[in-house]
């Protein structure tokens, strides 16, 4: 077992994991439950690299199957998050329907522009955009699971069905207007 880096993250940190891992050891999902109660209690809602490599080295698993699980569920975020969220679904229901517009005019409203090698083409890709303000954080899911309502948004983890421009451009000025 790699020994943890006691430097790496703050005692507070280190304390608040070790925790929730001795209340989740032997449960089913412990690992799921340990990297969501790290990401929650995280500033920017997301699962630095640091925490990672002290979940891996405290529950003696391998860096890569953290890693893997992390990046494997839409739930977590391996980069800083905004303060406002919206999650566009681009599965086959939601796209045909068009999500892909809807993330654009989400794109547009917000000032976001794609990184260098990005795509929003047609295609489900896992895509995340931030503000510079950290106020939203655009991201793309492969699929919510809510096909009859597609096209579908998150908004704060608010499920919007049969999403349309109008209605995003509506709840990001809600948002804006602190309502």
């Amino acid at each position: 077992m790699q020994a943890p880096s006691a430097g790496t993250l703050p005692i507070a940190e280190q304390d608040f994991i070790d925790k929730m891992i001795v209340g989740r050891r032997g449960r089913p999902g412990a690992l799921l439950g340990i990297l969501e109660a790290a990401q929650e209690r995280n500033r920017y809602k997301y699962l630095p690299l640091e925490t990672l490599r002290y979940i891996a080295a405290k529950t003696e698993m391998p860096l890569s199957r953290i890693y893997s699980v992390a990046t494997f569920y839409a739930l977590f975020n391996l980069q800083p998050q905004g303060e406002n969220t919206i999650c566009i679904c681009r599965g086959t229901a939601c796209h045909t329907r068009g999500s892909r517009k809807l993330f654009q005019g989400a794109r547009l409203d917000l000032g976001l522009s794609l990184a260098d090698g990005d795509s929003d083409g047609n295609e489900a890709d896992k895509l995340l955009l931030t503000t510079p303000d950290r106020q939203f954080t655009v991201r793309t899911v492969a699929c919510f699971g809510q096909c009859a309502m597609a096209p579908v948004v998150e908004v704060n983890h608010r499920i919007c069905g049969h999403a349309t421009e109008r209605t995003l451009q509506r709840e990001i000025a809600t948002i804006r207007a602190g309502e």
